[in-house]
């Protein structure tokens, strides 16, 4: 049987996080029904994040459900460097929630659903703190409406689409003074003349030559 070849994965666009899976039963006049319902959190670590809600009669349903709705309600969150650019204090149904800007190399100061989402993100520096509500549905919730109401400073991304440009020129510069140098060698390495042997180079080969030839004719003396 021939081997076929593996096939080729695709890089996903978004990644997901499962924030929490609950049973939930329906009561009706036969009986009561089981269902699931799945909370997941989407993102692409780069800005985008999204939360969405399934049920389904088995987990891999509700997974897939919730996913494609997160899709459906992506917010995207505008940043600092790694961080959010001021602060927000939203309230949701019984939940409160405080988010923050940080400092460079503090971390994720964030639990619950509200740390999966941030990381989903790509913030990398927060300070965040939920109130009057331990429910991981209704803190996502929440969390998702604090992101939403960022907004961008005007000054700040001006300063960072600067910082952007001279990157970029910097690196166009340093790619163009490499290739230069590249084809300066090469140009050298082809109009270079090959160095004729030095004078007391060519006494000792000649004399090295000679003692070859000589070395048979001893040694046959010798034997004799």
């Amino acid at each position: 049987m021939k081997k076929g070849k593996a096939p080729i994965r695709e890089a996903k666009e978004f990644e997901e996080e499962v924030i929490q899976i609950d049973r939930v039963t329906r009561v009706v006049k036969g009986g009561r029904r089981l269902r699931f319902r799945a909370t997941v959190a989407i993102g692409n670590k780069k800005g985008k994040v999204g939360v969405g809600i399934g049920k389904s009669t088995e987990v891999t349903g509700a997974i897939q459900k919730a996913i494609s709705q997160a899709k459906k309600t992506m917010v995207k969150v505008p940043m600092v460097e790694q961080t959010i650019p001021h602060r927000v204090q939203v309230k949701f149904k019984s939940a409160k929630m405080l988010i923050m800007p940080a400092c460079p190399g503090t971390g994720i100061i964030a639990g619950g659903p509200l740390r999966k989402i941030c990381e989903l993100a790509g913030i990398k520096d927060i300070l965040a703190k939920c109130l009057g509500n331990n429910n991981r549905v209704t803190n996502s919730q929440a969390a998702m409406i604090a992101l939403g109401q960022l907004k961008e400073i005007p000054w700040i991304a001006k300063r960072q689409e600067a910082a952007a440009a001279k990157k970029k020129a910097d690196d166009e510069k340093a790619r163009a003074a490499r290739q230069a140098e590249q084809a300066a060698k090469a140009v050298k390495a082809v109009k270079a003349p090959e160095k004729p042997a030095a004078p007391a180079q060519v006494k000792e080969t000649k004399q090295e030559a000679t003692a070859e030839k000589t070395a048979p004719a001893k040694q046959e003396k010798k034997a004799e």
